[in-house]
């Protein structure tokens, strides 16, 4: 079995491509679209759910190579054991990045199960080997790290562009990020609010600001 090298793509704005029209594809193409991809969708039929969804090109026509062009991730979700294995050969061949849905063999990619909350995001898997466990594991995950962890992350973001430009002592910042991402402060956010742990994390920036000078 693969050992898989973990990674988080970025695909805003880049053509995606899922063949495939039933539920399980349709569930590709919104993880796609959440990622902010541009995703072409070809197959003969499609769900209702596909036929609903909004954003995506929909081309309704059996697969040919040419769908390919311009693609930098390609998903293959048909029931047709063939036209999957021509897929991967096929995006292999141009070094596209593909995932034949359940047939790691037939992937150079394969998608973890993953927990989002916000900008957080936390992915696991078995590398094929047991997708129910990654699935039961995340589920334990999702219990644990609340919305709060997306809020967190969100405040943590505006406040890292406001060190980055207002502290020049690399030190420095490096101190103030380690302080405001401690837990004692994601406490505060769940015990009081994202507004209350603000103003505490404004606290110590202007703390270490008035001690750097």
């Amino acid at each position: 079995m693969a050992k898989y090298y973990p990674i988080l793509l970025n695909i805003q704005d880049k053509k995606c491509l899922v063949v495939g029209g039933g539920n399980v594809a349709w569930r590709k193409v919104c993880s796609l679209k959440e990622a902010g991809a541009r995703v072409t969708v070809v197959s003969p039929e499609f769900c209702p759910e596909m036929e609903r969804e909004t954003g995506i090109e929909r081309i309704q026509q059996k697969y040919e190579e040419g769908f390919l062009n311009g693609a930098w991730v390609v998903v293959a979700s048909t029931d047709d054991e063939e036209v999957n294995k021509k897929i991967y050969y096929d995006a292999t061949k141009r070094s596209i990045l593909v995932n034949v849905v359940d047939r790691p063999e037939f992937c150079s990619f394969i998608v973890p199960a993953t927990v989002s909350r916000g900008d957080l995001s936390i992915s696991i898997s078995t590398g094929g080997a047991s997708p129910a466990l990654a699935r039961n594991i995340r589920e334990n995950l999702e219990k644990q790290f609340g919305e709060e962890y997306g809020e967190f992350a969100k405040l943590l973001s505006e406040t890292r562009r406001k060190i980055l430009s207002e502290v020049s002592d690399e030190s420095v910042r490096r101190d103030i990020l380690q302080r405001i991402a401690g837990l004692d402060m994601l406490e505060v956010v769940k015990e009081k609010g994202i507004s209350e742990a603000k103003k505490k994390i404004l606290e110590i920036i202007s703390e270490k600001i008035r001690k750097e000078k």
